[in-house]
């Protein structure tokens, strides 16, 4: 008979989720593996000391992912554990098993009666994807993945939409937002009637704390950058990478950040990390960010193995004694690990604290060999960096509008 053995935390979290919640656990706690273990005891299945009593007439499942998690079969291996398989010859039980990422979820909007893993939350906002979200969730069973839930109440609309708690966006900004009336575009004042929220919030949220045995060790190094350019582009509006005005905030605050991280200064002090820890995991943000990458370890050594992923590339974490890992924020970070590093350079900072957040999880599991882990953070005294690094510290969204509100004027007055 097949054994499965929860940790503590796992546990105390299943005997704590129903349908439509959130199971909120930090990168690396095991959502994944618990998740399963959910929809196999709603399908009448037992987990017990012994071993796995079968499930019952189960349910056909369905799991949206990241699309490198379903193509590296992070998902089979934890079905595995329950004898059950996305090959229907390796599967235990009658029911159809999808794993497909997030890119394809309108594909799924016309099933009924399945049961649904959405694994990270990526119905932020009211787009295509919280329009198929909600589509499904009215027809099926299903529970929510996240190591980050939301940062306003705003994050939790489409989840609360999916519980019923509101028929829909409009009821829930009428009840609940007052929006500023001095902004050319939508922008929250203050939520009202926040006692509620937080009612519906603690019926779905889930949480699953545990303990790790690893201790992060966080440092930030500060690089040098051209300060005359960095003035030039800031008095003169102009940006020097296409030698044309500047037309709006972002490509304002583009231009800034290309200024600070593309100085050399920055260059070495990644090769003197890289140099002194031998394996690493560097996040970046732009191409021009991958292009200076791969100048260094190119050009200035040739001692790392090198790769990549990325819009352009989908390579694997290299296994040699000395290698880098460049990869996009936007592309992996999340729905990956790696226990073969203790380090992460952060060449530079992203917008979002979600999204440092789950980067940084990549090597902090809970199988990982290494007790101390180690985020360098290279950053510079320019002001955009310290606005950006703000934004963050208070678990927020660094705005470009909010930076550069007198430009935004300017340009529509003009």
């Amino acid at each position: 008979m097949a054994k499965i053995v929860l940790r503590a935390h796992q546990d105390e979290a299943l005997g704590k989720m129903k349908n439509g919640c959130i199971l909120n656990g930090g990168t690396g706690s095991g959502k994944s593996l618990t998740s399963i273990a959910y929809y196999f005891q709603e399908q009448g299945g037992v987990i017990d000391d012994k071993g796995l009593i079968p499930m019952t007439n189960p349910r056909d499942l369905y799991i949206i992912t990241a699309a490198k998690k379903r193509d590296d079969l992070e998902w089979e291996k934890e079905l595995l554990n329950f004898q059950m398989s996305i090959y229907p010859d390796q599967n235990k039980y009658k029911n159809k098993i999808y794993v497909d990422s997030w890119q394809n979820i309108k594909k799924y909007t016309k099933i009924f009666g399945a049961f649904f893993i959405f694994d990270e939350k990526k119905v932020n906002g009211w787009g295509a994807w919280t329009k198929a979200f909600l589509d499904i969730a009215r027809k099926n069973r299903w529970i929510m993945l996240t190591a980050t839930p939301g940062d306003n109440w705003l994050d939790y609309l489409p989840v609360f939409v999916a519980n019923g708690y509101f028929r829909n966006k409009s009821e829930f900004i009428q009840k609940h937002v007052v929006y500023s009336p001095f902004t050319n575009y939508p922008k929250v004042q203050r939520y009202v009637n926040e006692a509620r929220l937080e009612k519906y919030r603690r019926e779905i949220l889930v949480k699953m704390d545990f303990d790790r045995h690893t201790i992060a060790h966080h440092e930030i190094i500060l690089c040098n950058y051209n300060v005359d350019e960095y003035a030039f582009i800031k008095r003169n509006r102009w940006n020097p990478y296409k030698n044309k005005p500047i037309e709006n905030a972002g490509e304002y605050c583009l231009c800034l950040r290309r200024c600070v991280n593309s100085s050399r200064d920055r260059m070495l002090r990644v090769l003197d990390l890289v140099m002194q820890h031998r394996k690493a995991i560097i996040f970046y943000s732009h191409d021009y960010e991958l292009d200076i990458l791969r100048y260094i370890f190119t050009e200035m050594t040739e001692e790392f193995d090198m790769a990549e992923w990325n819009g352009h590339k989908h390579e694997p974490v290299p296994t040699g004694l000395s290698w880098v890992y460049l990869v996009e924020y936007s592309a992996g970070c999340e729905a990956w690990n790696c226990i073969t590093t203790d380090t992460i350079i952060f060449f530079s900072q992203n917008y979002s604290y979600k999204v440092m957040i789950q980067a940084a999880g990549r090597i902090d599991r809970m199988n990982t060999p290494y007790r101390d882990l180690y985020y360098y953070h290279l950053k510079s005294v320019s002001d955009i960096d310290k606005a950006i690094t703000m934004a963050l510290k208070r678990k927020k969204k660094f705005n470009e509008t909010d930076y550069a509100p007198k430009f935004e004027k300017q340009v529509s007055e003009s």
